[in-house]
């Protein structure tokens, strides 16, 4: 059996790896953000996503040109670009609360996640190189199951630091917040104290990722296929990749498989706490069940890993995706505590699926197109988005046909799980009839 993971590539792939909670910290302090800045600047739930569209449109307007970036230089050159816009999109946020913008947060937030798309389309091919093809999806989602933890130090953050010390969120006897209540000139000066509570975990995090840069700075990086073949002159150009990509039925779907995922996650972990205030439960009570899902999240990832050992990936990913539909289905259906719970439990179905679609999409594609390949499904993360302030609108409806329209702003998620297993399925009945024409040849 092929080795998950070569002593030789060992050092650069706890490197890389540690990249992968870099971005989960990042992704998950600023998902509960969309609740306090809308509090806080006094937004309408689909203008307060608006953090989650200069967020996610960030990895669409600069995933392509980070590939084009890789195929001229190298892996570590994209990582160490990635890291210094990385560091520029979070001091960003001093100026952006001195001048108490909503406009200059978001703008802060969509520099900082050109430095992510850099490094997410450098990362999870780097990964997928390091060692044998066969293993490939497996060492992926090991390397992921690290993204989580980075992502539950942003929710700890979160939960237990910022969102407590906002005084915007305090709420009266009957549970109904007092901001909206107050003074223009009282309004101001809680807008000063709340805005440098957010600032701060940007700009420490800022501080992390220069450290994280110099020590990308003197470290070697060993070549992988795709750089050995350049060096040789070996290469396609930019027009042969985007033909081959194309004509690979199962990269092309996936691509749009993986903006459905993300489009789900983020729908997910953003409106947990809007459901939660739904039940009257405030903020930072409510991020602690954000925790709890991303605690679910991390496990199953693990869970995940194990189990392809013994289960077909592409079929595995069909029977997570049934999981999340169900929960999804209870988050619509039942209101009240049952339904959170449901929310919940959503993400411990979704841990496998960026990585697997991930795998999945590359696993028939050729090394010297890996680069631009990897960026279409990095940029399928404009999923996140897309489909957010959708949902935002669907919320601030307050109610559909009768029920609670928080609960009905789900079926939008659903949606995407419905079509993930479909593409899971697909790639599985493919794969099958691969294997029997390989037969046949034979």
């Amino acid at each position: 059996m092929a080795k998950l993971i070569e002593k030789k590539f060992l050092f650069t792939f706890i490197l890389v790896t540690s990249l992968f909670a870099l971005w989960g910290f990042a992704n998950d302090i600023t998902n509960p953000m969309v609740a306090a800045f809308q509090t806080l600047m006094e937004l309408t739930a689909a203008k307060a996503s608006m953090v989650q569209f200069a967020f996610y449109g960030g990895y669409a307007t600069m995933a392509v040109p980070a590939a084009l970036f890789i195929r001229r230089f190298s892996y570590k050159s994209g990582v160490m670009l990635g890291l210094a816009l990385y560091a520029t999109g979070a001091f960003l946020f001093i100026p952006a609360a001195a001048q108490q913008s909503f406009a200059f947060f978001c703008i802060s937030l969509y520099v900082l996640t050109f430095g992510l798309a850099f490094l997410e389309t450098t990362a999870n091919p780097f990964i997928l190189s390091l060692g044998d093809k066969a293993t490939s999806t497996q060492r992926l989602n090991l390397a992921q199951a690290f993204n989580p933890m980075g992502s539950l130090c942003g929710m700890s953050v979160a939960s237990f630091i910022v969102l407590p010390q906002l005084i915007s969120d305090k709420r009266d006897e009957a549970g109904q917040i007092i901001f909206s209540t107050l003074s223009e000139a009282e309004k101001a000066d809680i807008r000063l104290h709340d805005l440098a509570i957010i600032r701060n975990p940007y700009v420490a995090i800022g501080c992390v990722v220069l450290v994280m840069l110099i020590i990308f700075a003197i470290s070697k990086m060993p070549k992988t296929e795709s750089e050995e073949r350049k060096a040789v002159g070996e290469t396609h150009t930019a027009r042969e990749t985007l033909s081959n990509l194309w004509h690979n039925t199962i990269y092309r779907e996936g691509v749009l498989a993986q903006m459905f995922y993300v489009a789900a996650q983020i729908m997910t972990w953003t409106f947990i706490i809007q459901y939660a205030d739904n039940l009257g439960i405030n903020k930072a009570t409510a991020q602690r069940y954000n925790i709890v899902a991303m605690v679910m999240f991390l496990c199953s990832r693990f869970i995940a890993t194990f189990l392809m050992r013994y289960v077909n990936t592409r079929l595995l990913l069909s029977y997570f995706a049934i999981g999340a539909g169900l929960c999804t289905l209870g988050t619509i259906c039942i209101v009240g505590m049952p339904g959170l719970y449901c929310l919940v439990g959503i993400s411990f179905f979704m841990s496998l699926m960026f990585p697997t679609i991930y795998g999945i999409a590359l696993e028939d594609v050729d090394s010297r197109d890996t680069s631009l390949g990897a960026a279409f499904l990095v940029m399928a993360i404009v999923g996140g988005a897309i489909m957010p302030p959708l949902q935002g609108s669907i919320i601030d409806l307050k109610t559909v046909f009768g029920h609670p329209a928080v609960n009905a702003s789900f079926v939008l998620p659903l949606i995407c799980f419905i079509l993930i297993c479909i593409y899971g399925y697909r790639s599985y009945k493919k794969g099958l009839s691969q294997i029997e024409k390989m037969k046949i040849e034979d």
